[in-house]
């Protein structure tokens, strides 16, 4: 393990000692099931403290590696060396008038549930995505026309220095199924959305309905990482897996879902490895049959073992 008692001992001066987790499992953490171990798993409960752990990262020249929410991402057999920061505890929702205010660690299903509740229209896109706050603004996530750049106004960050900055939504460059938060290394803290007045019962029709499509098309009764591909340009990954008669494709327990072919699911304890394998197995096919390059919208991340 990468580090030793004094680097426990100085995050535990940080956040109390609940919030820091030593050797632990991954995949307790992730929707795929997945992972090996994190050396220093961190839940901090204040956006200082956020800033003193990259700051001690920094300091002690540790590797450190932001968690969400686990939804969209695969973490390698090996696990994660030094800190994994999770902000699962950075999860309060604020409304003012029609704006909310939400932090990083809140879903934002229950942003988009809130905006229900407050009669607030232009989330219903996201009554079906899993993933937290900060993991939509990473991805801009969106689904059914609707994106969170549609809605966003600000962000809070932490810069890869520990410093705290207010962005507005177009400093994110944000894109299908991207934005420039990685490659500048900011920790999403928090994020404002700006909606419109709405009827409640019209709001909660477009919500059934999208739960509805989700639930009848999207294998939701395994583990997966959702949306494997991005959509290439003038195609659907699904169909072009489906054509290429992947759907039931298994290496070892990950399987191309029988439901929609752009899932892949653990069906049977499956390892990080095999379910990278059959994602580079689907890549390879399709290319060598329709000349076309799925793009992966998951991330992996980790050692491997």
């Amino acid at each position: 393990m990468e580090g030793n008692h004094q680097l426990y001992d100085k995050l535990t001066q940080i956040v109390t000692s609940e919030n820091v987790l030593v050797n632990e499992q991954i995949r307790k953490h992730t929707y795929t099931k997945l992972g090996g171990n994190a050396d220093y798993y961190v839940t901090p409960e204040t956006y200082r403290q956020v800033q003193d752990i990259v700051r001690l990262a920094n300091k002690e020249k540790v590797r450190f590696t932001l968690l969400g929410n686990g939804s969209n991402l695969i973490v390698k057999d090996g696990g994660i060396r030094g800190i994994v920061l999770n902000l699962q505890k950075l999860n309060e929702i604020k409304v003012e008038e029609n704006v909310i205010v939400a932090q990083s660690g809140a879903r934002i299903i229950d942003v988009s549930g809130k905006a229900l509740n407050e009669r607030l229209t232009g989330l219903e896109f996201a009554c079906g995505i899993p993933g937290s706050v900060g993991g939509a603004l990473y991805m801009n996530a969106g689904a059914y026309g609707g994106e969170i750049k549609d809605v966003l106004t600000t962000a809070v960050v932490v810069t890869k220095e520990g410093e705290l900055l207010t962005l507005a939504a177009d400093e994110l460059d944000l894109a299908y199924r991207k934005s420039n938060i990685p490659d500048k290394g900011y920790i999403v803290l928090e994020a404002e959305f700006s909606l419109k007045n709405g009827k409640y019962e019209e709001i909660k029709e477009v919500m059934h309905d999208l739960t509805f499509k989700r639930e009848s098309k999207q294998p939701l009764e395994y583990p997966s990482c959702g949306s494997v591909f991005k959509r290439p340009p003038g195609y659907f990954a699904g169909k072009l897996i489906q054509d290429s008669e992947l759907q039931g494709k298994q290496i070892g327990g990950a399987q191309v879902s029988k439901k929609h072919a752009g899932f892949i699911v653990n069906i049977d304890n499956a390892t990080a490895s095999e379910y990278i394998d059959l994602i580079h197995f689907v890549q390879k096919t399709v290319k060598e049959k329709f000349d076309v390059s799925l793009e992966r919208e998951v991330r992996i991340i980790g050692e491997d073992k």
